[in-house]
């Protein structure tokens, strides 16, 4: 019998290091001279995978998503990963904006990566797991050109190979 390769397509953070990152944001925020006396907060949710950030204006709000944006990226997460919400003004005067922590992936995005999957007609299986994609095939080279055409594709939601064997 042929011998099958496999590896997951999936999408998890680690939540102990969005936790960090944000721990960092707050530190950082406190430290600015340009933040010095405002309102501005961030909260982490980790049961809900979601950042509530508060700030006076936008341009304040901008500031700390980029701040908590390297925070992340130094802790090796993909910007990517964060989905952000609308913008809504509080009745304080401040503004607020909820970004959501990617865990996993929605069908619609396994549907997705299967159909570039099957648009290459390399001799490879894509099945949807839950949250997540197995690729499996007789040749070792046709999955990594599976992973290096999904990696040129440039999605706009994080993803990551897993469990290659």
């Amino acid at each position: 019998m042929a011998q099958t390769f496999s590896f997951d397509i999936t999408s998890k953070v680690k939540m102990d290091e969005v936790h960090n990152a944000v721990n960092q944001t707050l530190k950082e925020l406190s430290q600015r001279f340009d933040f010095k006396g405002t309102k501005s907060e961030v909260n982490l949710n980790q049961k809900d995978h979601t950042i509530t950030i508060v700030a006076d204006d936008e341009l304040k709000l901008k500031n700390i998503i980029e701040i908590l944006k390297l925070r992340l990226a130094k802790r090796e997460i993909s910007p990517k990963a964060l989905a952000f919400g609308k913008v809504t003004a509080s009745f304080e005067g401040t503004v607020t904006q909820v970004v959501t922590v990617q865990s996993g992936l929605s069908s619609d995005q396994c549907k997705e990566i299967v159909k570039i999957i099957k648009e290459q007609k390399l001799k490879v299986q894509a099945t949807i797991q839950e949250s997540q994609v197995r690729v499996t095939g007789a040749k070792k080279d046709d999955l990594q050109s599976v992973i290096q055409t999904l990696r040129d594709k440039d999605l706009p939601y994080h993803i990551e190979f897993a469990n290659y064997r």
